[in-house]
């Protein structure tokens, strides 16, 4: 049995876990990240912590064969480099090999939406698709392709950033600095700000007994407000379902993949969430979807599937 370490890389957190070469998590942890200190120190810390999660797992140094890591921003995953993370404040950082050095084994890094879609298709809730997509519904909307079992990663690894085609132009400013974007739309981000709009114009609406505080509002007060009936509630949703299902028939259509994998906390809200939207995408499939059909489901890993991910990449790329 071969092993492969799996690094997410977060912010606040670097979670890690010991792979083996079927996607079984051995042992895992996670260490504060330290985000303003130098990148060298963190590479440091991300090979201590393989080194001790292998020890703990009592697997040999040479049994471990390689590491990968999970990222954010944008990623050249051939040279290892950090091109540009904007929550680390990291521009060209070569982590891949810093923290190969620092670990002896070889180092392959991807960017962190393209892991957590690795993860789901290998050991998750796309396992046995050869090709699927992977979608974030979170502070924005993320993700990754998945064709043939191979991540797809477009030119230079900059490819695959679904929350950022326009979904209706002139739309909502996104914070890409283009208008209409998926994102702006379909986030967990786009649902609060369209429930709050939605609660402004509506006083009576039950949306404000969920909630009493507008500031408070989150991803899952109007499926809360829905269950009492609340028709304002079932506005907002109605609208939200109809912008999702319309970027991801777009994705459904050039890509035809076996699935469609949804993530985020607004999945939580079930069948109230993925019926109408699996109603409302195959309305929208080109060609319908008697032939190849496009099923919609929710992701199974959690936390887990960056780092999944990570050493799958890190057991792909290493051959």
């Amino acid at each position: 049995m071969k092993y492969y370490a799996g690094i997410d890389l977060g912010g606040t957190f670097i979670k890690c876990g010991i792979v083996d070469e079927k996607g079984n998590i051995l042992v895992k942890d996670q260490i504060p990240t330290g985000k303003d200190r130098p990148y060298e120190e963190i590479a440091a810390d991300m090979a201590a912590l393989v080194r001790r999660l292998a020890e703990s797992a009592g697997i040999e140094e040479s049994d471990l064969r390689a590491a990968g890591i999970g990222s954010p921003g944008t990623v050249n995953s051939k040279k290892g480099v950090i091109i540009y993370a904007n929550n680390l404040q990291w521009k060209n950082v070569p982590l891949g090999g810093a923290v190969a050095e620092a670990l002896g084994v070889p180092v392959f890094v991807t960017n962190d939406a393209n892991a957590a879609a690795l993860g789901e298709s290998f050991a998750g809730a796309a396992k046995g698709y050869e090709s699927s997509i992977f979608v974030t519904l979170g502070t924005g909307v993320g993700g990754g392709i998945i064709l043939d079992g191979k991540l797809f990663e477009g030119n230079r690894s900059a490819g695959a950033e679904i929350g950022h085609m326009v979904i209706r132009a002139g739309g909502e400013k996104c914070t890409c600095g283009r208008r209409g974007c998926f994102e702006a739309y379909a986030s967990a981000t786009a649902l609060i700000r369209q429930t709050k709009e939605a609660m402004k114009k509506n006083p009576g609406s039950a949306l404000w007994k969920v909630c009493p505080d507008i500031e408070q509002v989150n991803g899952k007060t109007p499926f809360d407000a829905l269950q009492t009936g609340d028709k304002t509630a079932e506005r907002v949703i109605k609208k939200y379902v109809t912008w999702l299902a319309e970027g991801l028939a777009n994705l459904a259509n050039v890509f035809r993949p076996n699935a469609i994998v949804l993530g985020g906390g607004v999945c939580a809200a079930g069948d109230a969430l993925l019926e109408p939207l699996r109603r409302k995408m195959n309305r929208l499939l080109y060609g319908g979807t008697k032939y190849a059909p496009v099923p919609i489901v929710i992701a199974s890993l959690g936390n887990d599937a960056g780092l999944v991910g990570a050493a799958h990449f890190a057991q792909q790329s290493a051959g």
